[in-house]
């Protein structure tokens, strides 16, 4: 997802919009699209972009979350420490380290998630070699975690077993 933002000084507009990308669609027509004034506009070698994105305002996408509170934390992340899941350091995030038993099986895991994901429209932060995807989540509008943390680690939790 690609969040543009335009102003009057640049446009002669205020807005703001969503271009989700169609990864089946989109191949390597989107590094080569040209983006100008108009959304209407925007071309690439393959023809409108249009085909390749949906587009929506912002202000329809979802509800801000809240940030955790401290009878939250203790109360929703008690369960996913003990099933794994660690706080880092340096950030209030959470994190973990899946083990799989090949290739096949770690991306079926990250595509089960990216599903999810993409209905919560709140996405991990991950990487992925061979077996292992080592996941890690913060809500970065509240900056800290937040209830869609919990939901997507229980989620995680629920099919790796």
């Amino acid at each position: 997802m690609i969040l543009l933002s335009s102003s009057r000084s640049l446009y002669n507009t205020v807005c703001s919009i969503a271009i989700h990308f169609h990864p089946a669609a989109v191949a390597g027509a989107v590094q080569s699209a040209i983006v100008s004034k108009s959304i209407n506009s925007i071309t690439s070698r393959t023809g409108p972009v249009a085909r390749l994105v949906s587009v929506s305002p912002l202000s329809t996408k979802r509800k801000m979350a809240d940030k955790l509170s401290k009878e939250q934390r203790d109360t929703d992340l008690s369960p996913l420490l003990k099933a794994g899941w660690k706080i880092q350091d340096n950030r209030d995030a959470i994190e973990k380290e899946f083990l799989f038993k090949n290739f096949n099986e770690a991306f079926g895991f990250m595509s089960r998630v990216a599903l999810l994901a993409e209905k919560m429209d709140h996405h991990p932060e991950w990487f992925n070699v061979y077996n292992k995807v080592q996941v890690t989540l913060s809500s970065h509008d509240v900056n800290g975690l937040s209830k869609r943390d919990i939901k997507m680690a229980t989620f995680m939790d629920t099919i790796f077993k």
